[in-house]
């Protein structure tokens, strides 16, 4: 082996501008390349992400703790420590950390493009309109 070969390390990043603090929690990339990311995704209990669709790129999420409550498109599931879904491209969805600890995900995002401006919330597209609350008269 070459000196090269013995310095082979795979692209594991320390900082990425995905990774970060956000209100329901943090993320973490682990690894990133050209066309996948892979991503600790911690969320806060009685927190989740807002709706979202991303169109060139899937995802699948493997929860590692607590209890995630996943919409993807018409479909809402439970999902519990080792399982997992799949979230195709160009579909709407978002999860939830109904329970009282935090919710560990890996996230891997796999697609031809994984850049940040791919991502669109419809709620802030007025695509999703809230239900209003009722007012008592």
């Amino acid at each position: 082996m070459s000196q090269n070969e013995n310095n082979i390390q795979p692209n594991i990043k320390e900082s990425s501008s995905h990774s970060g603090e956000r209100h329901w929690g943090t993320v973490e990339v682990i690894e990133e390349g050209e066309s996948y990311r892979i991503s600790r995704v911690e969320i806060k209990p009685r927190h989740g992400i807002k709706p979202q669709i991303h169109y060139h790129r899937n995802e699948h999420w493997v929860v590692v703790s607590g209890v995630a409550k996943v919409t993807c498109g018409e479909k809402e599931i439970l999902l519990n420590r080792n399982e997992s879904t799949f979230v195709p491209a160009a579909t709407l969805h978002k999860v939830d950390n109904p329970g009282q600890i935090p919710l560990v995900i890996l996230e891997i995002q796999n697609g031809e493009y994984l850049g940040e401006d791919d991502i669109e919330r419809p709620l802030e597209l007025n695509v999703v309109k809230p239900v209003p609350e009722n007012k008592a008269v």
